[in-house]
């Protein structure tokens, strides 16, 4: 059974692991042994963490046999992105500079899965910063795709999709400023959320702790998986407020109406650029996959669609602007040549403009919680193309502006600060398709609930053996 544990879910493993069908230690080894044979296709783990893993493997083992309560994930593998606090490791946001800023403590998130018994494993790759929407590290070198080698895995969290899509590890832990939990999950076949912005709490101890307002607005940390249920669990797990964190809210997070048809309104094409058809067909699938399953689906987007997008750019590239000359110093010449073309293509906003951003972003606002409230989720593409080749996004401008063009889906719900789950449901040009489910703020659950509908008609196409 050893060699097979690799293809389980999290809780499904952490249940046999409860039941004492299995031990903890057998599933570390399974895990262990599966990055053994593909990540060195792969490069998706970039630090391992074999003898602390195996030695909290068989505390968990002595805990299940001295009859202890257990916690959702006990003994159960999980890998955590590398800009990320894990005590006892480096913190390298894949810098050549921090290849050594080994941190004291857990992030609130590892400390969070850590008490529900999950065991780290290994550390996942990144590009620069988390700066692109592909994984290629100055530091570490470049992670592939399981499905495809030549194609990006995502970004910035494309280390974990690729180790979750080929079997490293069942459950993980990321982060989305820019689709960053949510670009890797399309590219990769894995299941994620990018949740409401205060609901997850976070906190570093590498300088700088101070976070310009693009990030303090929309960058959130989040959970991936191959399951639906896995990421729901895991974001039961970690969220909540935290004592390092002063932005993370004590909220109610709200689900589906049981009493009435879940509302979907469906975008297979959107607006502010072009959509490859295939993923267009996948979409719509998803749809009527939806409304089978008796949802009543209506094709509707909000009238501030491309604005939301537009104001994504103008907030996030001022920033970028301002941090330009320190991430001039430490990072790479791929991800320095993505910033310089983004930087050609964001607007140049002087402080009235920066300021117009936000009186704008307000009445985006208000039109998406008016539409979302008329509307319980919004489907539509992760990505509006498939995952491009490697490289392509800091190639030129044209590439640079390409990679916005495919990206754009994902951005309004960072804007707002708006749950978005997603999960796979269909291929485009032999890569997955991820859908995309966005609700209003706090209403998390409702994007996992409707996810959830999606995987049961689709159900899950990873773990793979990578594509060579």
């Amino acid at each position: 059974m050893g060699n097979e544990l690799w293809r389980r879910g999290a809780l499904e493993l952490a249940g046999m692991i409860a039941r004492r069908e299995v031990t903890s230690t057998e599933v570390v080894r399974a895990h262990l042994d599966r990055i053994d044979e593909v990540n060195p296709a792969l490069n998706a783990v970039v630090r391992r963490l074999d003898e602390s893993a195996l030695e909290a493997a068989a505390a968990a083992d002595a805990a299940v046999a001295a009859g202890e309560p257990l916690g959702a994930f006990h003994g159960v593998p999980m890998t955590v992105k590398e800009n990320i606090d894990l005590a006892g490791t480096p913190t390298t946001s894949a810098l050549v500079a921090f290849a050594e800023a080994i941190v004291p403590v857990d992030a609130p998130i590892v400390e969070r899965m850590k008490a529900a018994g999950a065991i780290a494993i290994g550390r996942t790759n990144l590009p620069d910063m988390g700066l692109r929407v592909t994984t290629e590290s100055s530091l570490h070198g470049v992670t592939h795709n399981p499905w495809h080698p030549t194609r990006t895995a995502g970004g910035s969290s494309g280390g974990e999709a690729s180790a979750l899509a080929s079997g490293m590890s069942p459950i993980g832990l990321g982060n989305d400023i820019g689709g960053s939990l949510r670009n890797p999950a399309h590219c990769c076949g894995i299941a994620s959320i990018k949740p409401s912005t205060g609901v997850i709490p976070s906190a570093g101890v590498l300088p700088p702790e101070e976070q310009t307002i693009s990030f303090q607005l929309m960058a959130v940390q989040g959970v991936m998986a191959r399951h639906v249920a896995d990421v729901r669990a895991g974001f039961l797990t970690v969220a909540g407020p935290h004592e390092r964190d002063p932005l993370c809210l004590p909220v109610s997070i709200a689900g589906l109406d049981p009493s009435r048809p879940p509302r979907v309104a469906v975008v297979t094409d959107p607006p502010g650029g072009t959509t490859h058809p295939e993923v267009s067909a996948a979409i719509r699938r998803a749809a009527d996959a939806l409304s089978d399953a008796g949802a009543e689906v209506v094709e509707a987007v909000p009238s501030t669609y491309e604005r939301a997008i537009e104001l994504w750019a103008g907030m996030l590239g001022t920033d970028l602007r301002i941090m330009k000359p320190l991430l001039d110093m430490v990072m790479g010449d791929a991800g320095r040549s993505f910033l310089e073309h983004t930087m050609d293509i964001f607007p140049a906003l002087d402080l009235a403009g920066f300021a117009a951003v936000f009186l704008a972003r307000s009445g985006v606002e208000r039109d998406f919680f008016d539409f979302l409230g008329r509307h319980d989720v919004m489907l539509s593409p992760t990505w509006a193309h498939p995952p491009f080749e490697l490289g392509a996004d800091a190639a030129t401008v044209e590439g640079a502006r390409a990679t916005l063009d495919t990206m754009r889906p994902v951005l309004p719900a960072n804007l707002l600060g708006l749950p978005a789950a997603v999960v796979p449901v269909g291929m485009a040009d032999g890569t997955p398709v991820g859908a995309q489910l966005v609700a209003r703020k706090f209403a998390d659950l409702r994007c996992l609930d409707v996810a959830q509908m999606l995987e049961e008609a689709f159900g899950t196409i990873t773990p793979i053996d990578p594509r060579r």
